[in-house]
């Protein structure tokens, strides 16, 4: 388990180092010119780093698969890929992945190398995604290429080893063949890759892939993400603890709502992102966040309800908010899920995402999770792991450990507006932001002119098609959704 940047990016830079055969980078945006460490003097920029790998290595191949709207959202200009000479390389392939529904995204972050050893979860290969675990406020380290500095930002990845991370790499060849009709055949997994950094969890353990996919271009809609998300709700005992950038999503707040009404269900403890980017933004996701954990308030007759957002001190004695962009469920001490979906309505089916579950089977395993679950908790209350489980076990209530321990300048604050009497459903207009799936009427007559249009282009494309000949066509592949695997 790598918690935060930093350790993210540590441990990445040793297992690509180690790449004989095949890399593959998948995400939501992509950024060349970021630090593989930053205010390390020595480290190089990712795309140079890349570069310097295929040169080294005649027979390895990078591939790259970005959503061709990530690096236009996140503020980059499309020229910083153009003319390159790391993007120039004949093995280092990079595509833009246009298809998708309008107004959805692929929203998967993965890298899979040489089958062995793959890192899924939340965080993409782009700028504002470093960070210690100290969130300092004034880090000269956590900057933009341009020099600008960023807010403190929280997030993970996990490693995946054996057969998990072969079953990443099948994964990566199947968006890729969806998205350029070029299939990439299996490679033979390297013998063993050294993971540094890495704080192991699990060993031996199954592994299941909860995946959402759009329904597009005749594909059936995938939402396992969610699917097994509500799942794990219904079943959880004791307590359930949820990291998210967004908190909008109806069809949980709905299961949560339940569990909280039950004399003996859950404990719940949230914690999210309190400020919204841009306008429509803070308007739809930001107020249905508020609104929905006004809702649980209201549904928690017992006293089980917590949600906060963290933050750290500033020297002036305000308070800066760390940024949440994690998106993780624990629940009890047997299910553990981290990947890129976010709670909210476009993760359940509208955008592609990839997320990575657990579920304990031994009383080693049960006590990894609440390990993890702790040391999170610890980190957001600044306190050590330890004395935080102990008092977890001593007072067999999470959330009046959390508000015991609650009392330093870093720590988790309340949603104030959410608090009190107030909307408790959804913004008007949820449907148009933030909608749940491909909105048919337009999928359908974009579909349709892409079909006419590629049925025009044909003969341009390939000539030998007006005279007859025949173009085989490749059929997508299925993915199992789990597999076993070494875990860390």
């Amino acid at each position: 388990m790598l918690v935060d940047g930093q350790a993210y990016f540590q441990a990445l830079e040793g297992v690509l180092a180690q790449a004989r055969r095949e890399i593959w980078i998948v995400g939501w945006d992509f950024n060349p010119d970021i630090p593989m460490q930053p205010g390390v003097p020595q480290s190089q920029k990712l795309g140079a780093f890349l570069l310097k790998l295929v040169e080294e290595r005649p027979s390895l191949t990078i591939r790259v698969l970005v959503w061709a709207m990530g690096p236009i959202y996140s503020g980059k200009s499309l020229k910083m890929f153009r003319r390159r000479r790391w993007s120039s390389h004949p093995r280092i392939v990079l595509t833009f992945d246009s298809r998708h529904p309008i107004r959805g995204s692929h929203h998967q972050k993965f890298v899979v190398v040489d089958d062995t050893v793959a890192f899924v979860g939340g965080i993409d290969l782009t700028a504002k995604r470093w960070d210690t675990s100290e969130h300092l406020v004034d880090d000269p380290r956590r900057k933009l290429p341009s020099g600008t500095p960023y807010e403190p930002v929280h997030d993970m990845q996990v490693v995946l080893e054996g057969e998990a991370a072969r079953l990443a790499g099948d994964i990566a060849r199947r968006r890729w063949l969806f998205a350029t009709d070029e299939a990439i055949p299996p490679i033979v997994p390297a013998a063993q890759i050294r993971l540094d950094g890495a704080t192991e969890m699990m060993t031996n353990v199954e592994v299941a892939f909860a995946r959402t996919e759009p329904a597009i271009r005749g594909r059936p809609p995938v939402t396992e993400a969610m699917d097994l998300t509500v799942a794990a709700l219904k079943a959880a005992r004791r307590h359930i603890y949820i990291e998210s950038q967004y908190f909008a999503s109806s069809r949980v707040c709905d299961v949560l709502c339940e569990r909280l009404s039950e004399p003996d269900g859950p404990e719940v403890v949230l914690v999210s992102t309190l400020s919204s980017h841009g306008t429509i933004e803070r308007l739809v996701l930001g107020a249905n966040r508020d609104r929905f954990i006004r809702r649980l308030s209201q549904c928690d007759k017992y006293g089980r309800m917590r949600a906060f957002y963290p933050v750290v001190p500033k020297p002036d004695g305000t308070e800066q908010e760390i940024v949440i962009h994690s998106k993780l469920v624990i629940v009890d001490d047997t299910f553990l899920r981290i990947g890129s979906s976010n709670l909210n309505q476009r993760s359940e089916g509208l955008d592609t995402e990839l997320d990575i579950a657990v579920e304990a089977r031994t009383d080693a395993e049960r006590h990894r999770i609440l390990a993890l679950r702790n040391r999170l908790l610890a980190e957001h209350l600044d306190t050590d792991p330890a004395s935080f489980a102990a008092a977890v076990g001593a007072e067999q209530a999470l959330g009046r450990t959390i508000d015991a321990f609650n009392t330093r300048q870093r720590g988790l604050r309340p949603f104030r507006d959410a608090a009190g009497k107030g909307a408790v459903t959804a913004v008007m207009g949820t449907g148009i932001v933030d909608p749940i799936g491909p909105w048919w009427p337009i999928s359908a007559w974009t579909a349709a002119t892409r079909r006419f249009l590629n049925r025009q282009l044909a003969p341009l494309r390939n000539p030998a098609s007006a005279f007859g000949a025949n173009k085989a066509s490749l059929a997508s592949s299925k993915t199992t959704p789990s597999g076993s695997g070494m875990k860390k």
